[in-house]
Formats: C-alpha cells, structure tokens, sequence
C-alpha cells in the first residue's frame, strides 16, 4: 500500500470514530421516541406519589420550623386537619386511666394521666423524630419528659419519666421503648403524664386514643374547630375516668378518685400482680384481708389473678 493511501484509509478512520457518537445518539433517539402519553401518566404517578408522601407525613405543611427549646409553642391551628392514626402503638399497657384531660384542681390538665409503675416501658406511640428530652427538676412540671413529633402531624409529650431511652433528634418507630415510667416533677405517685399537641394546641387525647381497650378510636380523627369541644367532652364521658371500668381480662376496677379530697379520705393505693402472686399473699403484704380485696376490687376470692393486673387496697 502506498504512503498516500495509506495516509487517506487513516484520516476516513479517524473521521468514522469522531462521527460514530453522534450517529449512535441519532439512533437511540430514533428508536425511543417520546411518548406524550407517557409523560401524562408519569406525570399523575409522580402526583400520586406526593399525594402519599404528604398523607405520610403532613407535619412538615404544619410546622415552619424544628427547635429543641420549647415543648409546646402554639402556632396556627388550623379549622380542620386529619390526623391519620394507623400504625399507632399504645404508649402503655396499662389500662388504667386516674385523671382526664382538662380542669383539675383550679387550672387546666393538658393530657391524661395513665397509671404505670416506675421502670414499666415507654413506647413511642407513632413514627417520627424526638425533638426534646429533658428534665425540668425536682417538683417541677413534666419532671424528666420527652416531645416527639409525628409524622402524621401530631406532637405527644411523655411526662414523670424515670429514666430517657432515646435522644433528641433521634427517628423512632411507633412501639419503639422510648423511656421509663416514673414520678418525676409535679407527681404524687408513679404514672404517665400522656399529651397529644396539634401545632402546640393540647387536644385530648381521648379523642384518638381509648386506653381502656388499648386501641384508637379509627384509621383516622377529623379535627374540627366547629366541633372540638363537643367531641372533647363526649370522649372524656366515654374513655376517661367516669363510671365502672369493665376490664378485658374480666375484673372489675372501680374508677380511683378525681379529686385530692377524695383520694385522702378513700387512700386507695395500687398493686401490680406478680406472677405466682395470690390474693392471700398481696393481703399479707399490705396489711389487709382478702375480703377487702374482693370487695374493693369487685372480684371474688376465687379469682385466678393473672401477672400485670392492677389491684386497689387501703
């Protein structure tokens, strides 16, 4: 092969692989075209997709910002909201419901009270992210307490812990062991102190949340400005402390009292059944009879008493 041709066989070479990316796209392009209806049903997945995303987690239209100062800074409430109450978990196991949401005493009871033992577990009660672990000091508010806000818009606070098992900022999972239950600042006996906020507004939590049957009220609560009250207080009628509670294990609780007048003349104090325990020997240990037991729990001396369940003496 001569100089020459051999010079011009290497320049249309040169040229062919400088050429062949450009060819190669037009070919792709050719063999891909745009599929217009494509894009219309991408484009509602993708709209689809948001609209989950929201509904998961509505908190973020909610709030404007994230601080680890304040437990409950009031903003905006808006007239209606849907909190969505699926994946929930009980906070406690207990059943056992000793004060409710609103006037106690002369000023406002922002949540509920749930009698639990100090060291009995925490769970958180939905998904989200813990935005305070704190300690406001001996005989003081919440006491050693923790705020977390949910995904589905919600706030709950955790109040009178004994101990923290989470940190601030911290993703958590509903029925994740956030704390232990205690008697820490303004308590007069071991229980958990329970708050559901909505943009730092306490709303009661006996609206959502039936501890009596360890269940919510629904998949979903419609929150209503028009109606809040109403349903407040029907909520408080039928999940809170009045009336006779009929447990799921078949014992009878008499509600404890509602009052500081009422619990000193009554002196009604709790025990939570061991396992092996028997009436006899929870009498012994308290300086009282088996047929007081019976009386004041309702329950007869032939009952078989099963670990966990919360028996009243004085």
């Amino acid at each position: 092969m001569s100089l020459k041709r051999l010079k011009k066989f290497a320049v249309m070479a040169i040229a062919s692989l400088a050429v062949l990316p450009a060819a190669g796209q037009d070919l792709l392009a050719n063999q891909a075209p745009i599929d217009r209806k494509m894009k219309v049903v991408d484009s509602l997945m993708l709209q689809q997709l948001i609209t989950n995303e929201v509904w998961e987690s509505p908190a973020a239209e909610l709030y404007e910002d994230w601080d680890n100062i304040y437990a409950h800074k009031a903003t905006s409430l808006p007239d209606s909201f849907t909190v969505n109450l699926r994946d929930f978990c009980m906070p406690t196991t207990s059943r056992l419901v000793t004060s409710n949401f609103g006037a106690r005493w002369g000023r406002q009871h922002k949540g509920l009270d749930i009698k639990v033992y100090i060291g009995d577990t925490i769970r958180a009660a939905f998904s989200g992210k813990v935005r305070i672990v704190r300690n406001e000091g001996a005989r003081k508010g919440y006491g050693k307490y923790i705020v977390i806000r949910h995904n589905n818009g919600l706030e709950t606070i955790y109040g009178h812990l004994s101990a923290w098992l989470v940190s601030e900022n911290q993703e958590v999972r509903a029925g994740d062991p956030i704390a232990l239950g205690g008697n820490t600042g303004r308590s007069t006996g071991s229980h958990l102190h329970f708050e559901t906020r909505l943009c730092g507004v306490a709303l009661n939590p006996a609206v959502m949340f039936d501890f009596k049957n360890q269940d919510v009220v629904g998949d979903t609560w419609t929150f209503n400005r028009s109606t809040y009250n109403r349903e407040s207080a029907e909520a408080t009628r039928l999940r809170g402390t009045g009336g006779v509670y009929r447990g799921g294990d078949g014992l009878n609780y008499a509600e404890v009292p509602t009052s500081r007048s009422q619990a000193s003349s009554s002196n009604v104090r709790y025990h939570k059944v061991k396992s092996g325990e028997t009436l006899s020997a929870i009498a012994r240990k308290h300086h009282t009879t088996v047929s007081a037991l019976c009386n004041l729990n309702r329950i007869k001396k032939t009952v078989t008493l099963r670990p966990g369940q919360i028996l009243k003496y004085n």
